[in-house]
């Protein structure tokens, strides 16, 4: 299906001596997110039997993802105004400095204020990572660059939850804050003296003024969508989640109409532009997928009577197939970024269609194989995604654009969990439930994905197939 595979770079292109070190710093930064994302999750137990406040704990998680949306959305126009070098910076201190307030936390409620410390800083980094990646390397080598950040996502993602468990079995969990701590302090040093301003994209004039009042409008939207999926409620939740993606359609509007300091590129959601479609795809996408990080887990251990650790490794391949799917099409050329695009996505498909027959009877490698051709979907798309998209969009709004495709990504995990919550609720959830109700439960999770992965299959064809009288780039996108 794809040919010419090499004909753009080779493996060690990225790894000559000019890229070594935009490369290592990174992959760093990538490995700082994604592992603590993970490692979060086995520290927990730990925590709360020092500190308490269990009730408390799905705001440890809510924070961070706050953080992360925030400081996504307005990356793009940071590095516009101040370069790579100060953003990245601040952030990976401020990741260090969320980390050093966890571990001095003597109760929950200053682990949720480092959380959220941490959820700014990660989102920074990654999303900052990815306007790097379109200004520090060639076009070239993109699409090597993200095989390679695609392969330190998955094996840090996978090997997080080992991380925090090590440092809470063999040390403490408090230990693996000061650890993350060090490792963001050091790469904020690195930054800080390793990335030239000549390196960085060029700046345009923009206007002095931050935008305070969109950030405030986003802020209660996103605060609003996790309150929504933290405690379901049939009514409660419902009204959370739309409130807050009616505050969500206020903030397009009112940055599609700023002149100088937009946070996003104009028409971000929808089918109007191919950029606004791609991003609705991924929005769509994530939003679907997220019912096997949630509920993934429950379901196996209660279908299936396997272990805890079991049950994470198999929704763990998710990362795994992300990972092998990244790399293994890391090589083709610009021109078969339509096939990459279009294969990714019908994995995705196939995979969620392919849970609701399977969840609860297994076998238990079959689910591993769909969670493998679940994230490989992901993997095989996501490089070439990027790639169309910076093609498609004016030159001004490439680091909006790269900097919005990880912002929409965890609005759609946010936005997800709430939908996959309410369907869950409404099914019959509860702590002690019968072998037939979670049966139900586990069957109507995943086929609620299923009009989200619709609206994502329309919004991929919208995006790779040019209209009639349509340039190579959309002014409008």
């Amino acid at each position: 299906m794809f040919r010419n595979r090499s004909a753009d770079s080779k493996w060690r292109d990225i790894m000559a001596k000019r890229h070594r070190k935009s490369l290592s710093l990174v992959s760093l930064s990538i490995w700082l997110h994604a592992s603590m994302v993970t490692a979060m999750s086995t520290l927990v137990p730990d925590t709360v039997r020092e500190i308490g406040g269990i009730s408390l704990v799905p705001w440890t998680f809510a924070l961070y993802d706050i953080g992360s949306i925030l400081v996504g959305a307005a990356s793009g126009l940071m590095v516009l105004r101040y370069r790579l070098r100060k953003p990245m910076g601040v952030a990976a201190l401020l990741f260090g400095a969320g980390s050093i307030i966890c571990a001095l936390a003597t109760m929950m409620p200053v682990v949720m204020l480092g959380r959220l410390l941490q959820g700014l800083g990660g989102g920074g980094l990654i999303a900052i990572s990815f306007i790097g990646i379109g200004s520090l390397f060639p076009e070239r080598l993109m699409l090597r660059v993200m095989g390679a950040v695609s392969a330190i996502w998955g094996a840090s993602a996978f090997l997080g939850p080992l991380i925090g468990a090590f440092f809470a079995q063999q040390l403490s969990w408090r230990a693996a804050f000061w650890f993350f701590a060090m490792m963001s302090i050091m790469l904020a040093i690195w930054i800080l003296r390793g990335i030239t301003q000549a390196s960085a994209p060029d700046i345009t004039e923009l206007k002095k003024q931050f935008p305070v009042r969109r950030m405030m409008v986003l802020s209660i939207g996103v605060v609003l969508i996790a309150s929504g999926g933290i405690d379901i409620s049939l009514v409660k939740t419902p009204i959370f989640v739309l409130s807050g993606i009616g505050f969500f359609i206020w903030f397009i509007r009112m940055d599609a109409v700023s002149e100088h300091n937009r946070l996003l590129p104009r028409k971000p959601i929808g089918f109007q532009s191919q950029v606004g479609a791609g991003l609705t795809m991924i929005l769509c996408f994530t939003m679907a997928t997220m019912v096997v990080t949630v509920y993934g887990p429950l379901i196996i251990i209660q279908l299936h009577e396997v272990s805890i650790i079991v049950a994470g490794y198999i929704v763990a391949c998710t990362s795994v197939g992300w990972s092998i799917g990244a790399v293994l099409i890391s090589g083709i050329p610009a021109t078969q970024d339509k096939r990459a695009i279009v294969l990714g996505m019908a994995m995705l498909s196939v995979s969620m269609i392919g849970f609701v027959f399977v969840i609860t009877a297994g076998p238990l490698y079959l689910l591993a194989i769909l969670a493998l051709v679940e994230g490989g979907g992901f993997g095989v798309a996501w490089a070439s995604i990027l790639r169309r998209m910076l093609l498609l969009i004016d030159h001004e709004d490439r680091g909006r654009v790269s900097a919005a495709i990880p912002t929409i990504q965890r609005l759609g995990y946010a936005i997800g969990a709430s939908w996959i919550g309410i369907v869950a609720n409404a099914a019959g959830l509860e702590v002690d439930i019968d072998r037939q109700t979670i049966e139900t439960v586990a069957r109507w999770v995943f086929i609620a994905g299923l009009p989200l992965a619709f609206i994502g299959c329309l919004a991929t064809w919208r995006f790779v197939c040019r209209r009639p009288g349509e340039g190579t780039q959309s002014t409008n996108d």
